[in-house]
């Protein structure tokens, strides 16, 4: 089964992340960041992965610490679910529209982290989350799971409509990157025989 299990404890945070990359959408997650956890409900249902989450932080300062280390910890599980990426799609892009708002993401699943988001707001909160956090989060996410990661916002008026394609849009493509292709049978796609160096 490709799951994993990642907890991580800082003097800011204490996660626990449990990731199945072959379930079936369940989420059952808990940061004490309302919007947050919509956006990553969203992640599990249309990435369907199993996606538990534990999170507590330091709320009382800010969102910051909680939403960025709950991206790493996702990072992690999926890197460590992925393995050897033996057999895997790797590549993957959508069209996600929602109402007026419509974001596209291409993911390549190599192993080597980068993140290229072109995606603004027109407020500073989508009720009392702070947007900027969105980009946080996707770096944080990227960087730990070592997967290139582009999100463009094409258009949109609504803010909640701009952030849920941006989820959404990941969790699809993802969900296609990281399928098994059946031709691949157990090979590594790429022709150095190996993925993240």
């Amino acid at each position: 089964m490709r799951s994993a299990t990642i907890e991580r404890k800082t003097k800011e945070t204490e996660i626990a992340v449990t990731l199945d990359l072959d379930g079936t959408g369940r989420a059952d997650i808990a940061t004490g960041v309302g919007f947050f956890d919509h956006m990553l409900d969203q992640l599990a249902r249309h990435g369907l992965m199993d996606l538990t989450i534990r999170c507590k932080g330091d709320l009382h300062i800010d969102q910051h610490h909680t939403v960025e280390d709950v991206g790493i910890a996702i990072g992690q599980a999926l890197k460590k679910a992925l393995g050897e990426m033996r057999g895997i799609t790797r590549y993957a892009d959508t069209h996600l529209a929602m109402d007026e708002a419509l974001t596209r993401c291409a993911i390549d699943v190599s192993g080597r982290p980068y993140l290229v988001w072109k995606v603004e707001f027109s407020r500073d909160k989508v009720g009392d989350f702070d947007t900027e956090l969105f980009k946080e989060f996707f770096q944080a996410f990227a960087q730990n799971a070592g997967i290139t990661l582009h999100i463009e916002n094409l258009y949109g008026d609504n803010n909640h409509h701009i952030a849920e394609t941006c989820f959404k849009a990941v969790a699809r493509t993802l969900r296609v990157a990281a399928s098994i292709d059946p031709r691949q049978a157990d090979r590594v796609p790429s022709t150095k025989g190996k993925l993240g160096d």
